[in-house]
């Protein structure tokens, strides 16, 4: 039996969401953030969203990652039933994903949702892990070796670009 406590929870409207969520299943595991991951559906179960959402702090919760296409209301509507700060991933389901983009960052005034890009679920796993980071200094210090690992990324890569060779190319 697991024994540890999840500090951040993914919810995604549906399993299908799953394939792009991963990536900040990815961050919170290479960080060392315990997590939970479940889909619940504005619209096809509100009461179980209304349920998670009033008790996610009381659970030991600190971050909510919510992902959603199209009609995308899970993460406001979680933001209106918690003072956890969400973040939103606008998933491309339709129109590109900027139906979902739109609905999830034009949140009314009160109800804040930290949004990140379309499909940008590895940016959300690092938002989270920036704030579980700020009262936890092993994540601190995973998020600080996560950020050198894409400086050396940048660096490699002009490398790499300096053995590429053209007739008119100056470096």
């Amino acid at each position: 039996m697991n024994m540890m406590k999840p500090l951040v929870s993914i919810i995604m409207g549906s399993t299908s969401d799953l394939p792009v969520m991963e990536a900040a299943a990815k961050v919170l595991d290479d960080t060392g953030i315990p997590f939970e991951i479940n889909a619940l559906s504005a619209h096809r179960t509100p009461e179980e969203v209304e349920k998670f959402a009033k008790n996610a702090h009381v659970r030991g919760i600190k971050v909510i990652i919510a992902a959603a296409g199209m009609a995308a209301h899970l993460p406001g509507v979680i933001a209106a039933m918690t003072n956890l700060p969400v973040i939103g991933v606008p998933i491309k389901a339709s129109l590109e994903g900027l139906d979902a983009l739109l609905s999830i960052v034009q949140m009314p005034p009160g109800i804040p949702v930290a949004t990140v890009g379309i499909n940008a679920a590895q940016n959300a796993g690092i938002l989270a892990a920036q704030i579980i980071a700020l009262g936890d200094n092993k994540v601190a210090e995973a998020v600080k070796k996560n950020k050198e690992g894409l400086k050396k990324k940048i660096v490699k890569a002009n490398e790499e670009l300096g053995k590429v060779k053209f007739k008119f190319k100056t470096n």
